[in-house]
């Protein structure tokens, strides 16, 4: 038996203090008040700032003079030390910091750098093969799904996913039609509103949103998908700016401890039940593990995916993502693995969740996110007003129903609210991460799939009755 290990760093070891990933992302272990945080600014990315500096400089050469190797591991490289910079200059702040600055910078800067022509193109290169070929938004999801699955508590497995379709569908009717009628008020028109604002900003995410009803409307319509994309892609892009801002206010309510009425915030836990949910608590975030440990929750974290994707492709009816959660909950549920191995998944799904945020969220700001076309669509009053209604009818309106179905008013209205009206899953990252609610992505995810496939289903409907 193995007794090596990754040991905890003093910073690990302590509550954390450096202006680095830990002090943005990691998620308090328990149910109770969070703690604010005190930054290290002589830190960054937990590493003494001249090093961190000397590396950050390494890559910049390399990409000036379009040295940079597009390879795997230099695609780490360059995510991470960009994602350490922005979320270390985002930390510089006060009070705006607590609103989701650092993640806000990390999703929209690096698509503003390339916009004005400051990114040197080799990095864009090398990031854009990273994420979209090499799979890096794969590995990130995967791993985060599995390890919260398998190391969360069965009980709140058990009692969490049946009531989790009352609020999700709930949230989805009334804000297609709350936002349907205001369209129809301001003169935008009830169907152009559910269509062009409401459906691709519901449908969890740009794979189930804005890329097919493009191709949807352009079908029934006669003209060409670019025709959509813009307007489509640029409501998708604003309204995870409004998530964001939303999620990180729901983080400084946190932080300041408010208590607006009974069931308001969970910190963090999903039910209320009968006030004594010690059995359905989110467990610690762990500061160490074994190398074996974390070796071994890579390897079942990507045989279910590998074991998702069969189902995709027998049942194409779910996307791959959806499956796996599917599988993973199924193991936890019927217990088909010993406790070494949900240890081992919850380790690796940590580790990720503790360093590696900021460069998932650079690396969809780079490979997906246009500028040019949010600016575009921001020019349009009526679109503005439309798209920040949709995200807030949202968020209320989940936030409202999941508190009637026994959730917390602030972790129903992020989830399935918020992360229904974001990206997917790199919006996930980014409005989980602002609300310092990371392990809640397995149900941000479960909300993404499902609920897109609904919206698309329902979205065909309507284009086919009414589009010409």
């Amino acid at each position: 038996m193995s007794t090596t290990s990754v040991r905890p760093t003093p910073s690990e070891q302590q509550p954390p203090t450096g202006s680095g990933h830990q002090a943005l992302l990691e998620a308090p272990a328990s149910g109770g008040p969070r703690v604010r945080l005190r930054y290290n600014f002589k830190r960054l990315a937990d590493m003494p700032i001249l090093y961190f500096a000397a590396l950050l400089a390494t890559v910049l050469l390399a990409a000036i003079t379009r040295t940079l190797p597009d390879t795997m591991i230099v695609g780490f490289a360059v995510t991470l030390v960009f994602g350490g910079v922005f979320i270390w200059i985002g930390n510089l702040v006060p009070g705006l910091r607590d609103f989701g600055l650092p993640t806000i910078l990390c999703t929209f800067m690096p698509a503003t750098l390339i916009f004005f022509g400051i990114l040197p193109q080799n990095a864009i290169d090398v990031v854009t093969t990273f994420v979209t070929g090499a799979g890096f938004l794969d590995f990130f999801v995967i791993a985060v799904i599995a390890g919260t699955i398998l190391g969360m508590p069965r009980t709140l497995l058990l009692k969490a996913g049946p009531r989790f379709a009352v609020p999700l569908v709930g949230a989805l009717l009334v804000t297609f039609l709350v936002i349907g009628a205001i369209g129809g008020a301001t003169g935008f028109g009830f169907l152009n509103a559910i269509l062009f604002i409401a459906a691709p900003i519901m449908a969890g995410g740009l794979g189930l949103g804005a890329v097919p009803m493009s191709e949807m409307y352009a079908t029934k319509t006669g003209g060409t998908s670019e025709q959509f994309m813009g307007d489509l892609m640029s409501a998708v892009v604003f309204a995870n700016i409004i998530c964001i801002l939303i999620a990180g206010f729901y983080n400084f309510l946190t932080k300041k401890n408010y208590k607006v009425f009974a069931g308001f915030n969970g910190h963090g836990q999903l039910l209320r039940v009968d006030r004594r949910a010690t059995d359905l608590a989110v467990p610690d975030k762990r500061s160490a593990a074994s190398f074996l440990s974390l070796g071994k929750g890579l390897m079942i974290a990507g045989c279910l995916f590998v074991l998702g994707t069969m189902l995709n492709a027998v049942m194409p009816i779910l996307h791959p993502y959806a499956w796996t959660i599917i599988a993973a909950a199924l193991v936890k549920i019927f217990k088909l693995f010993p406790e070494e191995l949900e240890t081992a998944s919850a380790e690796w799904g940590d580790m990720l969740m503790t360093y590696f945020v900021p460069a998932l969220l650079v690396g969809v700001s780079i490979s997906y996110i246009k500028i040019d076309e949010v600016l575009a669509s921001l020019s349009n009053p009526a679109f503005v007003g439309l798209t920040i209604a949709t995200v807030v009818v949202a968020a209320l309106s989940s936030g409202v129903i999941g508190w009637l179905c026994k959730f917390y008013f602030v972790e129903a209205s992020l989830t399935p609210g918020l992360v229904m009206a974001d990206t997917g899953g790199s919006g996930d990252v980014s409005v989980l991460s602002a609300s310092d609610r990371m392990h809640l992505m397995p149900f941000a995810a479960l909300t993404n799939r499902i609920g897109g496939a609904l919206v698309l289903f329902l979205t065909s409907v309507l284009a086919s009755a009414f589009l010409a």
